[in-house]
């Protein structure tokens, strides 16, 4: 079991930044991949970012060269430093943990994934 609780959003401008970040407890010990993925209301979710054991990290293309994860072993945290924003980067984004990147990034059904409660990230034009 991973408990995930995220933190770090709110409201910015076209153009601005904002960064995430997520706490881990629990089963840390294990080798999950982690990351994010967001929900907007009335869409599905969708996979954002994720960085593995080895901080191999992969992006969704709508947000390569914008959004950089990084995570602190050490301290168990997982950042997402998001620049550029535009307003359909508007969602909830959820920190995740998975045993596969790619469960995460492609949000693959009846798997085994953690999620925390969410943040909140609005862009406003």
């Amino acid at each position: 079991q991973v408990q995930l609780v995220e933190s770090g959003g709110g409201s910015v401008q076209t153009g601005g930044s904002l960064r995430l970040s997520c706490a881990a407890s629990g089963d840390t010990s294990v080798g999950y991949c982690m990351g994010w993925f967001r929900q907007a209301p009335g869409k599905e979710r969708e996979g954002v970012a994720t960085i593995d054991r080895d901080h191999i990290t992969s992006y969704a293309d709508f947000v390569k060269g914008r959004f950089t994860i990084s995570k602190d072993s050490a301290k168990s945290t997982l950042s997402l430093q998001m620049n550029s924003l535009k307003p359909e980067d508007t969602a909830m984004y959820y920190c995740a943990a998975a045993a596969a990147c790619s469960w995460i990034l492609h949000q693959t059904p009846g798997v085994r994934k953690y999620w925390g409660q969410g943040t909140l990230v609005t862009v406003f034009a």
